[in-house]
């Protein structure tokens, strides 16, 4: 079984997404998202938006479960 991942699939590429949770986060958040834009929506929701690994995604979603904040969307922008 061979074990060869396409290049664009590594697990260590930097793609960016884009995770919308329902309520605003406030700029003390900023640090903790390092590296993520926030972009509070005038619907009450923030977006947060960035080139990531899968690793750093998986870490901003325990982020977001840690807050209590539900969870709206994850999804890729561009690769």
């Amino acid at each position: 079984m061979s074990n060869n991942q396409n290049s664009r699939t590594d697990a260590n590429d930097s793609i960016v997404y884009q995770i919308r949770i329902k309520g605003h986060l406030g700029p003390v958040w900023t640090d903790w998202f390092e590296g993520l834009t926030i972009q509070l929506e005038e619907n009450g929701n923030t977006l947060l938006t960035g080139p990531v690994d899968q690793a750093a995604l998986h870490g901003f979603l325990r982020k977001v479960r840690d807050l209590g904040m539900p969870l709206i969307s994850v999804s890729r922008v561009k690769s």
